[in-house]
């Protein structure tokens, strides 16, 4: 009985024609393959110079590739499905869409658990470099306007869009920063130490010891990494051979160059370790998803220690006691 025949069905020979034209197109096919294998043998054996040429290899453009090149150049709102929604060529102060992860990386699985939900947020572009360092040009200084100060969903410091030298950009405020100010950025360190006012950034090397300072630089022109939140502050403790040491928040000390830019006063929205939550609701709105409710024993991380304070983190390559000898 052919396949796809069942009991008390009649073969009226139509299933046996389609079973024979199936292997017929299959067997044409195959002898079809044969003979192109069997001409290719044939074509290098007369020919031994075509094996001898060299194909170079072509790069392989990927679609997320070809999307990502395609809207460098514009300053549309993106979409941070993009892997590369940040690394942007083109700046703007446009506000992105975001679009939520979940917690769940690109596979789909999840690798960091409680994250989830929350209100819609869109993600708004933060210069952190205050001076664009620009091969074969002396940096200048320039002032910028405070154009108005605003809440930022996606940090808790409160941001600043500033005008100045044909351009707008967002940085972060500082404490009784507001809109109509005017702040000023200097690349010049000279032998007096400024008086330099709230929002003014200036390199280490420019400012008198004690001075509160925020936006810190590890290397010259890298940008702010450190001291970005909000209601925070560093202290500038001594200068010391083109070296500055910063006590960080965390009373941890840390020593850069004296060139490396930072933002005199404090970050602004200081009152926020102080709110208050109030419902389990909000912080569902805040993106955050409780935690099981399964029960752990709490281990040796619980409960009040006593620990020195970590060495100072360097990030001068200072010469040894073997170089110098």
């Amino acid at each position: 009985m052919p396949r796809g025949l069942q009991s008390g069905e009649e073969d009226d020979g139509y299933g046996v024609v389609g079973l024979y034209l199936g292997r017929e197109k299959k067997s044409q096919a195959m002898a079809v393959s044969s003979l192109i294998r069997s001409f290719g043998s044939l074509l290098l054996s007369s020919n031994p110079h075509v094996s001898q040429i060299t194909i170079s290899p072509k790069p392989i453009c990927l679609a997320w590739q070809f999307y990502t090149y395609r809207e460098i150049g514009t300053s549309a709102v993106l979409s941070t499905s993009n892997p590369m929604w940040k690394c942007r060529i083109k700046y703007t102060t446009r506000p992105i869409a975001m679009k939520k992860t979940g917690g769940r990386d690109h596979t789909g699985r999840i690798r960091v658990h409680g994250i989830g939900g929350g209100h819609k947020q869109c993600y708004r572009l933060i210069d952190f470099r205050r001076m664009h360092l620009q091969e074969g040009k002396e940096p200048k200084s320039f002032e910028e306007k405070v154009i108005q100060v605003r809440y930022d969903p996606c940090r808790s410091a409160d941001i600043a869009l500033v005008a100045g030298e044909n351009r707008k950009r967002w940085i972060v405020a500082t404490e009784n920063m507001k809109a109509g100010d005017i702040i000023k950025t200097s690349k010049h360190i000279g032998r007096m130490a400024v008086l330099a006012n709230e929002g003014d950034a200036y390199p280490l090397g420019a400012l008198p010891v004690g001075t509160l300072i925020n936006n810190l630089e590890s290397h010259p022109g890298k940008g702010a990494q450190y001291i970005r939140a909000a209601g925070t502050c560093g202290v500038l403790l001594r200068k010391v051979n083109g070296t500055a040491i910063i006590q960080l928040p965390s009373k941890r000390q840390m020593q850069v160059l004296e060139t490396c830019m930072v933002t005199v006063g404090r970050v602004s929205n200081v009152d926020h370790n102080k709110r208050i939550i109030g419902k389990a609701g909000r912080n569902r709105w805040l993106g955050k998803r409780p935690r099981s409710g399964l029960w752990h024993r709490k281990g040796g991380w619980a409960g009040r220690k006593i620990r020195p304070l970590p060495p100072m983190k360097s990030y001068v390559n200072l010469p040894t006691a073997a170089t110098r000898g």
